[in-house]
């Protein structure tokens, strides 16, 4: 989420000179931005410790850093801000906003409001840092990549079907639409007419993937197929993404394609929603103990899942069947 604020801020301020430190497998996220570095962080190796941040720091030193916008704010980037404003460089760390999200997720006393989207939180960062600029909160207008020759083998012409991301999977299952019911969604969607592509990783990932492929010829994993870059040239000519609260709905953001998002135990409301996306677009339930966490990591204390086990297939099916043929959505809240 923060390559498309990082994006704006290039294009707002050309002639700042950027530097992004992350994880290598996170570069083709900042691909194309002008003015733009990337250094790669490895945690595991090179840089594991204190005694790794702090060769960190010193290759960072040597391309004359002037200001740290600190968009983490853990135990690493806060030493390595730390460092930095030792030597005299101003460092802003982003305010993640910890008592609000607690009063969001807490089961008494619930406080229901939408808070600060993160990447606003992002960009007052880059503000305090003497760059202010105003977000658009739009999909970026981007043309469709080019596709490898062994990727269109994969895919096939797009020809006259829509061509639908799927993303089921994410890190905990709280975010999780039970997968049963998105067997359902995926079988009615391809039995439409429209081209499926599931997104994910890791084994188990992998192979309830290829069971789904191989219950309609519309259907086709790319989970252990295709790299990141090529995963981000297919997404760049889907016509819609399909995901949980997951990666898949901010890699669809990336690459400027509307997302039917479907939430459970987390809520748009914690900031998360993708880039750009509308919630109007974004499924969920009505409960009163929703949202029970912020990222999805703590077990449903009902016992029931309801928020996932209640949202009737239907609604996803007709909410994407909307999209796809006027490019917009009403209301997709279903009441408990």
């Amino acid at each position: 989420m923060t390559a498309p604020v990082i994006k704006e801020l290039a294009l707002h301020y050309p002639g700042v000179q950027l530097t992004v430190v992350s994880r290598q497998l996170f570069a083709p996220f900042f691909s194309g931005i002008p003015g733009l570095r990337f250094h790669p962080f490895q945690p595991k190796d090179k840089h594991k410790g204190f005694f790794g941040l702090l060769k960190l720091f010193m290759e960072l030193r040597k391309l004359d850093i002037t200001a740290v916008a600190d968009l983490h704010n853990n135990l690493r980037s806060r030493i390595l801000g730390l460092l930095f404003f030792l030597f005299g460089v101003k460092t802003i760390r982003v305010d993640k906003a910890r008592a609000e999200k607690k009063e969001l997720t807490r089961k008494v006393n619930k406080v229901l409001n939408a808070l600060t989207p993160i990447t606003e939180r992002y960009a007052l960062v880059f503000a305090k840092l003497g760059y202010p600029f105003r977000l658009s909160h739009q999909l970026a207008d981007q043309q469709p990549q080019q596709l490898t020759a062994a990727l269109t083998e994969l895919t096939g012409n797009h020809q006259n079907k829509k061509w639908i991301g799927v993303s089921p999977f994410a890190q905990h299952l709280q975010k999780v639409y039970p997968l049963p019911k998105m067997e359902k969604v995926l079988l009615q969607l391809a039995a439409l007419g429209h081209r499926l592509f599931v997104f994910g990783g890791g084994a188990q990932e992998e192979q309830i993937a290829a069971t789904w492929a191989g219950l309609h010829s519309n259907i086709t994993s790319v989970i252990g197929k295709v790299n990141l870059e090529e995963e981000l040239a297919l997404i760049s000519n889907l016509d819609l993404m399909l995901s949980m609260d997951s990666s898949g709905m901010h890699l669809a953001s990336l690459k400027g394609i509307p997302v039917v998002s479907v939430w459970g135990a987390t809520h748009p409301y914690a900031g998360f929603l993708g880039y750009g996306q509308s919630i109007g677009d974004a499924v969920q339930t009505d409960l009163y103990c929703r949202p029970c966490s912020v990222y999805g990591n703590i077990p449903c204390y009902r016992g029931d899942f309801a928020c996932m086990n209640n949202l009737s297939e239907t609604i996803v099916i007709n909410t994407i069947i909307n999209k796809l043929n006027h490019g917009q959505t009403t209301d997709h809240h279903q009441a408990r």
